[in-house]
C-alpha cells in the first residue's frame, strides 16, 4: 500500500467522521460503527429507540460521503415492487404498446431503510438480493445497482405492535448491527442548545463515490497480522453451539454465526484501523468489534432467555477468552 495514498484517505476521514459528528452529537462509537461498515463495503442496522438521531445520521452520511441517498419509510403495507421498481405498460403516439422499467427507490448508492421491521417477511425479502448480490432481478431480467451500494437500516427495539422481525438470513447480510444509545448529560444539553436554535450545523461533501470505493480498496489492501486472523476465528468457531463449544455457549446459545461473520470481522478490524489512522489493526479491534459484528448473528435458547441471559454477556465472554481483552460495551 501507497503511505501517502493512505494517510490522504486516512485524514479525509477523520474530516468527514467530524463533519458528520457536527450534526450528530454525542455518538462518536455509532459514526465510527456507521463508517466501519461502509468502510468495509457493507450494510448497518442501526438499533435504537425514537429519537435518538439515526435518521439524521443516515443523512449526514450520505452528503458526507458524496453518494446519491434514497429513503424508505418502511410500513406493513409496503410492496417489494415500491422498493425494485417496476414494468408498465405504456402507449406510444403510434398506438404501439411495449413494457417500460420504472427504477424504484433501491436505485442509489445509500439506501435508508427506515423501521425495516414494519414491512412483511415478503417485503423485506426483496432487499435480500440486492445486499448480497449488487443487483437485482425485475420481470425475470437482473439489473444492476449503482457502485457503491450500501443500506444503513433503522430499527425500534421497543415498540413491537406491528413489526415483523428480520429473518435470520436478512440479518446476516448487515456487516454490523450498530445499537444506539442514550447520550450522557453533556452530549444532551448540547444537542439541546444545538438543535433548537435558529441554525443548525451544515455537512459538506468530503467524498465522492469514487473517493468511497477507493477507501474500500485500500481497506482490502491492509495487511492482516495472523494472530488477529486466529482470534477472529477461535471467536467466531467458538460461538457455535457443537461438540467443541464451551459449557456456556453450549448451554444458552441455540444458533451461532457463519462463516461471514469471520468475514465481516476480517474486514471491519481494518477499517477500524483506517478510521483511526493505524496501518494494521491489533487484537483490541478485534474485541471492540465482536459485539456488532456477531450479536445479530446469533440466538439465545428460550431457557437461557428466561434466566435473563444477555448475549451481549455471552460474546462478552468468549471475547475475554479467546483475545485476553476485554469486549467494549
Amino acid at each position: 500500500m501507497d503511505i501517502s495514498e493512505f494517510e490522504n484517505i486516512a485524514a479525509k476521514l477523520a474530516g468527514a467522521r467530524d463533519m458528520v459528528a457536527r450534526r450528530v452529537i454525542g455518538q462518536p462509537k455509532v459514526i465510527d460503527e456507521t463508517f466501519i461498515a461502509i468502510l468495509s463495503g457493507g450494510h448497518g442496522l442501526l438499533v435504537g429507540a425514537p429519537g435518538l438521531a439515526k435518521t439524521r445520521l443516515v443523512e449526514a452520511m450520505g452528503t458526507v460521503l458524496g453518494l446519491h441517498s434514497n429513503r424508505v419509510q418502511f410500513t406493513p403495507d409496503l410492496m417489494p415492487a415500491d422498493i425494485l421498481g417496476a414494468e408498465v405498460l405504456e402507449t406510444s403516439a403510434d398506438g404501439s404498446r411495449a413494457f417500460r422499467f420504472i427504477e424504484g427507490p433501491i436505485f442509489c448508492q445509500l439506501l435508508m431503510a427506515d423501521e425495516i421491521n414494519r414491512a412483511s417477511p415478503r417485503t423485506q425479502s426483496a432487499l435480500l438480493q440486492a445486499m448480497q448480490e449488487h443487483q437485482v432481478t425485475v420481470a425475470g431480467q437482473r439489473r444492476d445497482l449503482a457502485a457503491p451500494f450500501h443500506v444503513l437500516a433503522t430499527q425500534n427495539p421497543i415498540e413491537h405492535e406491528g413489526t415483523y422481525p428480520l429473518p435470520e438470513a436478512q440479518l446476516d447480510r448487515f456487516l454490523l448491527q450498530i445499537d444506539v444509545d442514550y447520550p450522557d448529560r453533556d452530549a444532551e444539553r448540547a444537542i439541546v442548545l444545538s438543535t433548537t436554535g435558529t441554525e443548525d450545523a451544515e455537512v459538506v461533501p468530503v467524498f465522492d463515490a469514487a473517493g468511497v470505493i477507493a477507501a474500500q480498496e485500500a481497506v482490502r489492501r491492509m495487511p492482516v497480522g495472523e494472530s488477529v486472523i486466529e482470534a477472529i476465528l477461535d471467536l467466531v468457531r467458538a460461538a457455535r453451539p457443537d461438540a467443541s463449544a464451551g459449557d456456556l455457549v453450549q448451554r444458552t446459545v441455540s444458533w451461532g454465526p457463519s462463516p461471514r461473520a469471520a468475514q465481516a470481522l476480517s474486514l471491519a478490524v481494518r477499517a477500524r484501523a483506517l478510521l483511526d489512522g493505524r496501518f494494521a489493526p491489533s487484537l483490541a479491534d478485534v474485541a471492540a468489534l465482536a459485539q456488532p459484528a456477531l450479536k445479530h448473528r446469533m440466538a439465545l435458547g428460550f431457557a437461557a432467555r428466561a434466566e435473563g441471559v444477555r448475549i451481549d454477556d455471552v460474546i462478552a465472554t468468549l471475547v475475554t477468552e479467546t483475545t485476553g481483552a476485554e469486549a467494549a460495551a
